[in-house]
C-alpha cells in the first residue's frame, strides 16, 4: 500500500469515501495524509513571497507536485546588502590583533615592511591588504654546535679544531641568543639558526687556531668563550642580522679519542713534574731561612767578637799609658806594685800555700775551707780553653823587673798581707 492510497488510516470505509472530501471523521482515523501537509507548506511559502492563493490545482494527479515560489526583487536586494555589509564588518574585525609583552608586531603592507607595533591590542588593515607577523624578543634560543642533546652524541664535523701548536682538539659548546631587532631578524636573515651556528664555528675556530693546546683545555676555557662571544657579535652585527649573543658556554674539550690515551700519560707526568717542583720548592723554603738564620747569626757572633777584641785591645793600650804616666812619676814604687799585683793574681787561682820556714811566728793559722772554697769557685768561672795551673812549684818568681833584686815573698797569711790584699784588688780595677 502507497502514501497516497486514499483508504490508508480508514477503517470501515468504502471505496467511494475521500480523505479529503469533507465528510465527518471518525475518532479511530489514522495520520493526516503527507500531500495535504505538503500542499500546506506550499501555500506558506507563497505567502512570505507575496503570493497569495492556494497553491493551485493538482491537475488531478495523484503524486505530490514542488512548490511554485516567485521571488520579489526588492526582497532580494535587501537581503544581499545586508550580508555585505555583514561580511564586511567580519572582514575588518580580522584586522584587531594582540601583541604580548615579550612580543612585537611587524606589520607588512602588500608584503613591504610598513611598522613595528608595541605590545597590547593593534589593529591593522585586513588580509589581503596588511598581515603581521609577532616576534618573541625575550625567548632565549640556544644552539649546540659540537654535540646534539648529549654531549655522548657527537658531531665529529663540527668539534674538531686545530690549535696553534698543530695539536687537535674536540670542543663542545652552546650559544644561547635573543632578539634585539625584530624587522632585521625577519628580513635579513633566511636560516637565522644556520646563520648563528657558522658564526659561533667561525668565530671559536678562529680563536683555538690562535692558542696553544694546554690552554685551550684548561686554563683558557673562560677567557675563550668570551672572546668568541665577543667575536661572534661582531660578524652578527656586520650582517645586520638583528640577534644579540647573551652567553657562550664550553661544554667539553679534550683531544680526540684516539690519542687521548698518550695524552692522559703526558698529562700525567706533567703533573708528577709540577708536583716534583713543588716539593723541591719546599723544601728550599725550610732550608734556606735557616741557613740564611744561620749565616746571620754567626755575622752577628763574628761582629760582636771583634768589637769585643778592639774594646779590649783599646782598654789595654789606655791602661798601660796610665800606668807609663804613673811609673814615670814613681819608678820604683810603681814597679813594687806591678810585682805584687801580678803575683797576687797568679797565685789567686792556686790551692797550694807557701810557708816561710823562718819565719818567727808560733802559731799558724791556716783557713782551709775559706781557701778550698775560693778555689772552686776560680775553677768554675775560668774558662775551659783557658785552664788554671795546678800549681806554682817555685817560691820565688821568675825574675825581677828590673836589676834589682825583688824583696821575699811572704806566703805566711800574716795578717800584713792578708790586710793588703783588698787594696791591690780594688788598685786592679780602679787601673783596668
Amino acid at each position: 500500500m502507497s502514501l497516497n492510497d486514499p483508504q490508508w488510516g480508514n477503517r470501515g470505509e468504502g471505496d467511494g469515501d475521500k480523505p479529503n472530501s469533507g465528510g465527518p471523521r471518525r475518532p479511530n482515523q489514522g495520520p493526516p495524509d503527507l500531500e495535504e501537509l505538503w500542499r500546506d507548506f506550499n501555500r506558506k511559502l507563497n505567502g512570505m513571497f507575496g503570493k497569495k492563493g492556494g497553491g493551485g490545482g493538482n491537475g488531478g494527479g495523484d503524486g505530490p507536485r514542488m512548490p511554485q515560489v516567485d521571488f520579489n526583487p526588492k526582497f532580494l536586494g535587501g537581503g544581499i546588502g545586508l550580508l555585505v555589509a555583514l561580511a564586511i564588518v567580519v572582514w575588518l574585525a580580522s584586522g584587531f590583533y594582540i601583541v604580548d609583552a615579550s612580543q612585537r608586531g611587524i606589520v607588512l603592507q602588500f608584503g613591504k615592511y610598513k611598522e613595528t607595533t608595541d605590545p597590547g591590542l593593534r589593529w591593522r588593515l585586513p588580509y589581503p591588504i596588511q598581515s603581521v607577523d609577532l616576534v618573541n624578543l625575550t625567548g632565549v634560543r640556544t644552539i649546540e654546535i659540537g654535540y646534539r642533546g648529549s654531549e655522548r652524541n657527537k658531531v665529529l664535523k663540527e668539534a674538531l679544531m686545530l690549535t696553534d701548536d698543530e695539536n687537535i682538539v674536540n670542543i663542545q659548546f652552546a650559544v644561547q641568543y635573543i632578539l634585539n631587532d625584530p624587522s632585521e631578524y625577519l628580513f635579513n636573515n633566511r636560516h637565522p639558526d644556520e646563520a648563528v651556528m657558522s658564526a659561533a664555528e667561525s668565530a671559536v675556530r678562529e680563536i683555538v687556531g690562535k692558542s696553544r693546546m694546554n690552554f685551550v683545555l684548561y686554563e683558557g676555557r673562560e677567557q675563550i668563550a668570551a672572546q668568541a662571544a665577543k667575536l661572534m657579535q661582531e660578524i652578527l652585527d656586520r650582517y645586520k642580522s638583528g640577534i644579540l649573543i647573551s652567553k657562550v658556554t664550553m661544554q667539553n674539550a679534550q683531544p680526540p679519542e684516539q690519542v687521548q690515551a698518550a695524552f692522559d700519560d703526558a698529562v700525567k707526568a706533567g703533573q708528577d713534574r709540577e708536583r716534583q717542583k713543588n716539593e723541591g720548592q719546599a723544601y728550599a723554603n725550610d732550608v734556606i731561612p735557616k741557613a740564611k738564620g744561620t749565616a746571620a747569626r754567626l755575622m752577628e757572633e763574628a761582629s760582636g767578637h771583634k768589637q769585643r777584641v778592639i774594646s779590649t785591645a783599646e782598654g789595654d793600650a789606655s791602661r798601660f799609658k796610665q800606668v807609663q804616666v804613673e811609673y814615670a812619676k814613681a819608678p820604683e814604687v810603681t814597679r813594687q806594685r806591678m810585682y805584687l799585683e801580678t803575683m797576687q793574681q797568679v797565685y789567686s787561682n792556686t790551692s797550694k800555700i807557701m810557708v816561710d820556714a823562718k819565719g818567727q811566728g808560733n802559731l799558724l793559722y791556716l783557713p782551709l775551707d775559706k781557701l778550698l772554697q775560693g778555689a772552686g769557685a776560680a775553677v768554675a768561672a775560668q774558662p775551659a780553653a783557658d785552664p788554671v795551673p795546678a800549681a806554682v812549684g817555685a817560691a820565688k818568681p821568675a825574675g825581677p823587673i828590673s836589676g834589682d833584686a825583688p824583696p821575699q815573698l811572704d806566703t805566711s797569711l800574716s795578717n800584713q798581707s792578708r790586710g793588703r790584699e783588698p787594696s791591690l784588688r780594688s788598685r786592679d780595677r780602679e787601673a783596668r
